[in-house]
C-alpha cells in the first residue's frame, strides 16, 4: 500500500526539494522557462500494449493519446469551458533515478485554463498532468518517485502545478454525465424551439429541467423535450453542475462564455 503522504493531487517533497532544483536539473532547465509556448516534444507511436490514437479536441486540435484512460481524460477535460488548451507530451524533464542514472521524463499533458472573471492575481496555474492507472502507480510508486519529484520541481519553476490522475479522478460522476450527454450531441431540433428554451432560461437566470418541461414540453412532447434539453447541455448552449446527478430537478443556466 502506498504511503498516504504521497497524494495523487500533488507529489510532496521536503522544503528544500520543493523550492530549488538539483544542480544537474538546474543546468538542463536553464533557458527553459515558460517564455515560449510549449509544444509536443515526443511523438506517440502505435503500440500493442495499449490503445493509442488521435482525439479531435473540440474539433480543432488533434491530440495523441496512448491509452483509453488518457482518451477519457481528454473527453472529460474537453467538456469544461474553463479549459483553454491541452498540449500532449509537452516537456522533457531530466531526473536522476535512485540508482544515480540519468533519464528523461515526459509527462502526458499540460493543461492551460481561461482567466474567466478572475483577476490576474488569481490566474489559474497551468497544470502538468501524468495519467496513470491506480494499479500501476500503487505498484511502482517507489520506482517512479524520482521522476515525479523532478516533475513537481520543474512545474514550480515554471509557475505550474503537477498532478497525477488515475481512474478515480477521470472516470468519475462528471465523466459519466458527459458520456451520457454525448449521445444527444448530434441530434437536431427546431431552432425556434431552442431559442424559446434559451430565452426562458436567460430571463429566469436559473431554472430546473422540470420547470422547462412544464412550460415548453407538456403532454406528448415531454419525452422529446427531455432529449432537447440534454442536447442543449451537450452542445454547451446550457450549463449545469456536471458534478451532480442529472435529473429533472438539476438547475440550468445560460453559460457566460467568459
Amino acid at each position: 500500500m502506498m504511503n498516504q503522504g504521497v497524494g495523487l493531487r500533488h507529489i510532496k517533497t521536503n522544503a528544500t526539494e520543493s523550492q530549488q532544483l538539483t544542480a544537474t536539473e538546474a543546468d538542463l532547465y536553464r533557458n527553459s522557462r515558460d517564455d515560449l509556448h510549449p509544444t509536443q516534444v515526443r511523438k506517440i507511436r502505435p503500440t500493442r500494449r495499449s490503445v493509442s490514437g488521435i482525439y479531435a479536441f473540440r474539433g480543432e486540435a488533434a491530440i495523441a493519446f496512448e491509452s483509453t484512460l488518457e482518451r477519457d481524460f481528454l473527453i472529460r477535460t474537453e467538456f469544461f469551458q474553463s479549459v483553454l488548451e491541452v498540449i500532449p507530451q509537452p516537456v522533457e524533464i531530466p531526473f536522476l533515478a535512485q540508482t544515480g542514472a540519468r533519464y528523461t521524463y515526459t509527462p502526458d499533458f499540460l493543461v492551460y485554463y481561461r482567466l474567466g472573471n478572475r483577476s490576474y492575481e488569481h490566474y489559474p496555474k497551468p497544470v502538468l498532468i501524468e495519467v496513470k492507472p491506480e494499479a500501476d502507480w500503487r505498484k511502482h510508486w517507489r520506482e517512479w518517485m524520482s521522476k515525479w519529484k523532478a516533475a513537481r520541481r520543474f512545474a514550480q519553476s515554471q509557475g505550474w502545478e503537477f498532478h497525477i490522475h488515475d481512474e478515480t479522478r477521470i472516470r468519475d460522476l462528471p465523466f459519466q454525465n458527459i458520456k451520457f450527454l454525448e449521445r444527444y450531441k448530434r441530434m437536431q431540433f427546431p431552432i425556434e424551439e431552442s431559442l424559446c428554451v434559451l430565452k426562458t432560461v436567460a430571463e429566469m437566470g436559473v431554472v430546473t429541467i422540470d420547470h422547462l418541461l412544464a412550460r415548453h414540453f407538456m403532454g406528448n412532447y415531454r419525452a422529446e423535450g427531455i432529449a432537447h434539453i440534454w442536447h442543449l447541455l451537450a452542445t454547451r448552449q446550457l450549463e449545469c453542475d456536471i458534478g451532480q446527478s442529472l435529473g429533472h430537478f438539476i438547475e440550468l443556466w445560460v453559460p457566460s462564455n467568459e
